[in-house]
């Protein structure tokens, strides 16, 4: 999965594999702008409760090209003098294409306070929005070194995080990934004490044929970034499930693919030709630790606004709709923008995962 998703060479990430209507799969902010904005007054919430910070440093994990960036500088939300917005992205293309979506400051910019570094002779300011009143955004490859106040958010990342894959056959088996005739197949070998332990902790009662992701990656990120914080919180926004749940489902209901917004093949089809992504195991999660809170990603865009800023829309909409401008156009845009993010059988059913920090 690691080779296939992110090689530099051939990885799916790295060869032009993107979220996007024109790309393989569509995420939550590219649903349009109403997400961001969304995001934007949920940001302005919480740089409140943390006391109007400055610098207030949202790093967002997994930015793609810049799509959520974007819609949060178009929403221009309150905290914006303070904020700085860090997207953090591992794939080189994919940095490439942020530039175009927000104007970027060299990283020695991204973390001082607002206006600090207005001077700075070596890292001139983009775009001019310094001037404006900020946000400032930098781009990085990993997560930031230093710790902060703030904010980390990662939208349908830990899905993509290689995993283990165990199977219960009398007791539990690993599947590992070998070749035959230049084709990659799998392969049953006793697992690791340590996994096996894992395994059985997490589904004690495994019926034979089970199959089950062991997430240690993405738990090694959860304690990462849960350590960058000072104050503030961690958002993970994913589908997901439980072990024991897992264990009972088809693999390829939870283990899927994806190339030009269908499903693909095998995971081991098409390497580095297609997304491979895992529903995050939330009780593996919490063996780092417990969310503060868990909710529907319906109910988290409710709890900060999406109702009012869509009736405002519905609003424009009815007294516009004769006219067809480009307002009305936009207002009726984002109701179905709304009805897309909140749909119990999609995106609104992804569960929101927030760790209160400080």
């Amino acid at each position: 999965m690691e080779m296939a998703l992110y090689d530099r060479a051939g990885g799916f990430f790295s060869t032009g594999g993107a979220a996007g209507r024109g790309g393989d799969f569509i995420t939550s902010p590219e649903v349009g702008p109403l997400f961001g904005a969304v995001i934007a007054r949920a940001l302005d919430s919480w740089w409140i409760e943390l006391g109007e910070p400055d610098p207030f440093v949202v790093v967002e994990a997994g930015a793609g090209a810049g799509a959520l960036a974007a819609a949060v500088r178009a929403a221009k939300p309150a905290c914006a003098p303070a904020m700085h917005y860090v997207m953090v992205e591992r794939s080189e293309p994919l940095r490439e294409r942020q530039s175009t979506a927000v104007p970027l400051e060299p990283p020695s910019v991204g973390f001082g306070p607002a206006g600090a570094d207005d001077d700075c002779d070596d890292a001139p300011a983009s775009a001019g929005h310094l001037a404006a009143g900020g946000p400032t955004f930098t781009s990085l490859a990993e997560l930031p070194a230093a710790p902060f106040t703030g904010l980390v958010l990662a939208n349908e990342l830990l899905d993509n995080l290689p995993f283990h894959l165990l199977e219960w056959r009398e007791d539990w088996q690993e599947v590992r990934v070998g070749e035959v005739d230049g084709r990659l197949v799998e392969v049953l070998v006793p697992a690791p004490t340590g996994l096996s332990a894992e395994a059985e902790t997490l589904v004690p009662d495994a019926g034979e044929g089970a199959r089950v992701p062991l997430q240690l990656e993405a738990q090694r990120w959860l304690s990462r970034a849960l350590s960058l914080l000072e104050r503030g919180r961690l958002v993970v926004i994913d589908y997901a499930d439980n072990t024991p749940s897992l264990a009972r489902r088809p693999p390829t209901e939870w283990l899927r693919t994806y190339r030009s917004h269908s499903r693909g093949g095998h995971p081991l089809d098409y390497p580095g030709g297609q997304d491979v992504t895992c529903e995050v195991a939330l009780d593996q999660l919490a063996r780092v630790r417990r969310p503060s809170f868990e909710r529907t990603q319906a109910d988290f865009l409710r709890a900060h606004g999406i109702d009012e800023v869509t009736a405002a829309a519905r609003t424009v909409w009815h007294e516009r709709a004769h006219l067809g401008d480009l307002e009305a156009l936009k207002a009726r845009s984002r109701v179905g923008e709304a009805a897309a993010l909140t749909d119990p059988t999609g995106l609104g059913d992804f569960h929101v995962l927030e760790w209160r920090v400080g």
